[in-house]
């Protein structure tokens, strides 16, 4: 584990818990103590999102939570830090059956501009003014401005505080400051002030071993209280907008599918995902998770959605298997080859190069799992003349850089806090899902870490791909310029 000295560590934790104080101000006993986030931001437009909460937070109430309570509330928006000239949008009602959660989505917006927003509300009518956010929208296909990201995977809240006992793969280096203020890594993002945050999957852990799995709604929704009400996720989300995906551990367990009785089911496990992470406007129950966003000139993002269509895991593997299903995986290819940025990136859940570890069977790099599909789909990137591609995935708790026969790389984040990483297996290894070593492997880091991706795109076209550990050491870069 990688652990350089901590500058400005005491001002740092005042910061994050004076933001914390803010987020949680209450009115008539109403309080928002997840803070307030935006999501899917385009070029003309963002998500808005906040929950209303009955306790200030950050701490847990007596049975864990962070319980929801009714009211009302609005959105403010505007280009001045003073909101002169502000919009708002219509109340919104805080109820139990959306687990008190209020968002809204904010239109004819500016490309590359920077608006301030807030939250009004109160239990009865809308009294009281929350702090002041901000984002950034997408620059747009027309333009050269530079944008970076952070991306992040595999943050177990309960390997983090409780280490051992919450059966931590990898170093136990959480104090009691870090269980206050929540990950490390998320202080590290806000240093670099990125244009927004990709959540790649497994951002909660249903089967979390201390409490027993969470299965019913009460519980499921827990999962995502206990996490954001940290101080140092809505000190980044303040600032910062996300995109999310989710996987196995934040859909139903470990290596799930569609398939089985056990709990919970798959209905709920997608509309618990919808309901909690602001990917479409409230309400909408139909628009597939998948989706593409073209950031600049230069970078264009898909989105894959690896749960909700899959064939079951231990189905044979062939022709008819499928981890994406037939439309998701025609929408892939239709909008790939129309797309004329220099730079194709697949944000996956899972990895589709690895290796991986050779006894599982969920994802498109293993043996009798989607194997296939990959192959099939990577042939087809070459008989298209689609290069530039990479894929950038969640799910392994190591980070790495593979190189696949057919051309395609892999970047994969690891996991994000340290208790949750572990070392990978590497090509060759007869533990691996590569053991003739057929894929090449610039990069993985000698011993594990939590950690995460930054990407920068430039305005010549050049990309920039850093593998950074849970305090924002740089452990390793990539930089790509594009083929013609």
């Amino acid at each position: 584990m990688f652990q350089p000295a901590a500058p400005n560590l005491l001002a740092s934790i005042v910061a994050c818990l004076s933001l914390a104080i803010a987020a949680t101000h209450a009115t008539d006993g109403v309080y928002n103590a997840q803070g307030e986030m935006s999501g899917e931001v385009t070029d003309t437009s963002a998500l808005l999102q906040s929950r209303l909460t009955a306790i200030p937070g950050p701490q847990l109430d007596a049975q864990g939570d962070v319980p929801g309570a009714p009211g009302v509330a609005l959105f403010e928006w505007s280009e001045s830090a003073d909101f002169a000239g502000s919009k708002k949008s219509d109340k919104l009602k805080a109820e139990p059956e959306h687990d008190f959660i209020v968002r809204t989505q904010v239109t004819g917006l500016k490309p590359d501009t920077t608006y301030h927003y807030r939250l009004v509300f109160g239990e009865d009518g809308t009294s009281k003014t929350g702090p002041t956010r901000s984002f950034k929208t997408l620059p747009g296909a027309t333009s050269t401005a530079t944008v970076h990201f952070c991306m992040g995977s595999c943050m177990n809240y309960h390997k983090f505080m409780n280490g051992k006992a919450g059966k931590a793969d990898g170093p136990i280096t959480a104090t009691e400051e870090d269980k206050k203020l929540g990950f490390p890594s998320f202080a590290a993002m806000a240093e670099l002030k990125p244009d927004f945050f990709i959540g790649t999957g497994d951002i909660v852990y249903y089967d979390n071993i201390l409490n027993g799995p969470a299965t019913t709604l009460p519980e499921l929704r827990a999962c995502w209280h206990e996490e954001f009400r940290f101080p140092r996720l809505i000190s980044l989300f303040a600032s910062t907008p996300g995109y999310w995906s989710k996987d196995d551990h934040d859909f139903r367990f470990d290596d799930s599918d569609l398939g089985g009785s056990k709990l919970p089911t798959p209905s709920t496990g997608i509309e618990i995902f919808r309901e909690q992470m602001p990917i479409h406007p409230a309400g909408d129950r139909t628009t597939p998770t998948y989706r593409t966003h073209r950031l600049n000139k230069h970078v264009q993002l898909w989105f894959t959605e690896g749960r909700d269509y899959r064939s079951p895991n231990k189905s044979e593997d062939g022709p008819q298997k499928t981890l994406w299903g037939a439309e998701q995986k025609a929408w892939l290819e239709r909008t790939l080859k129309a797309s004329d940025a220099a730079w194709k990136i697949i944000i996956s859940p899972t990895p589709m190069v690895g290796p991986d570890d050779a006894r599982k069977i969920d994802n498109h790099t293993n043996l009798g799992g989607f194997r296939h599909e990959a192959n099939e789909f990577f042939q087809w990137l070459n008989d298209n003349n689609i290069h530039n591609l990479f894929v950038f995935c969640g799910d392994r708790h190591w980070q790495f850089h593979s190189m696949h026969p057919s051309g395609v790389e892999e970047f994969a984040c690891g996991a994000l806090n340290d208790e949750n990483s572990r070392v990978g297996v590497a090509p060759g290894s007869k533990k691996s899902t590569d053991p003739e070593a057929l894929i090449k492997q610039p990069y993985t880091y000698p011993e594990p870490t939590g950690g995460f991706l930054h990407v920068s795109s430039q305005e010549n076209g050049g990309l920039v791909i850093e593998f950074r550990d849970d305090h924002g050491t740089i452990l390793h870069t990539v930089t790509k310029t594009p083929k013609p």
